[in-house]
């Protein structure tokens, strides 16, 4: 991989976040409701609320706004949350880690399911193992994550009592969450692994490999798993993106403090920064992870060249 594609790509990745920036600013004012007033309390007179308002840069044109709130991103200001009146950036990166433990476990232990489904599903195809890995897959993709993760809750929290309905600290804490997210990534990954290992079955390289002798294993981790590897990466990571941009439905259902929640009650209270800051960095790290996939898709397979 040259060091011009490289860079080409970096730049890429600039223009996309800066068109993320200007839409999310654009339709965050557009909200209805005075985030000021809801600041200022309902006691604050006129004279407050205006001179809050003027403060704050709002009551000047859009295009002022947005230039100002551009220089200040460009030098690591996210802006100062209305309802915390603390850093916006400095509230994100608190919600992060949450985010990241439940994303990462989540997509981590799904794909190390999903694989060994999907290889064994292609393999065996027509047989009780596929019909139960293709049922599965249809159910993890079709059941609303809100809904799946209510239902542990009832099941798991209220019935069996075994389980805490959210919280945050603990392994306890976790399961049920993850669970839900587990399923969801768990039914994606092993459809398209599935799909993929059935494709390159049917391969010339494979029966050439088959015929030298070589360990059904060998052939079909070396030679098949790695050829059907460039669509499974691209999901994982993509998934992966998604999560760690704070996956808002399960966060809201299960209480679990990370940049999804902030992201609902940023936007219900009209806290601009706030928001603006959560959309932004999930953005940077899809566009991170878009980069970091055109080097894997290297490793993976030599014959890809830019």
């Amino acid at each position: 991989m040259s060091a011009g594609y490289l860079v080409k790509r970096l730049v890429y990745s600039v223009i996309v976040l800066l068109g993320t920036l200007v839409l999310v600013f654009v339709l965050v004012r557009l909200a209805p409701g005075d985030p000021v007033i809801r600041a200022a309390g309902p006691y604050a007179s006129l004279d407050e609320v205006n001179a809050m308002r003027t403060a704050l840069g709002i009551d000047r044109p859009l295009y002022v706004q947005f230039g100002i709130y551009l220089r200040q991103v460009m030098t690591g200001d996210l802006g100062t949350s209305l309802r915390y009146h603390r850093p916006a950036a400095e509230l994100v990166m608190e919600r992060l880690p949450a985010t990241a433990k439940l994303a990462l476990s989540s997509v981590v232990v799904a794909t190390l399911i999903a694989i060994p489904l999907g290889i064994i599903a292609a393999v065996k195809r027509r047989s009780i193992v596929d019909l139960l890995a293709v049922t599965l897959s249809l159910l993890g993709q079709s059941l609303p994550t809100f809904w799946l993760g209510i239902v542990l809750i009832i099941v798991f929290a209220v019935r069996l009592r075994v389980l805490p309905t959210s919280g945050y600290g603990s392994w306890h804490n976790i399961v049920l969450p993850m669970t839900t997210l587990v399923l969801y990534v768990l039914g994606l990954v092993t459809r398209l692994t599935r799909s993929s290992m059935i494709e390159v079955l049917g391969a010339d390289y494979m029966r050439v490999a088959t015929a030298k002798g070589l360990s059904r294993r060998t052939v079909l981790l070396k030679h098949g798993l790695r050829n059907a590897l460039i669509p499974i990466v691209t999901v994982v990571g993509l998934q992966t993106g998604t999560l760690l941009g704070g996956a808002v439905m399960v966060e809201t259902v299960f209480a679990w403090p990370g940049i999804g929640s902030l992201a609902i009650d940023s936007i219900t209270t009209g806290d601009y920064a706030v928001a603006e800051a959560v959309v932004l960095l999930s953005g940077a790290v899809f566009v991170g992870i878009n980069l970091l996939l055109d080097v894997v898709y290297v490793l993976v397979d030599p014959r890809i060249k830019y």
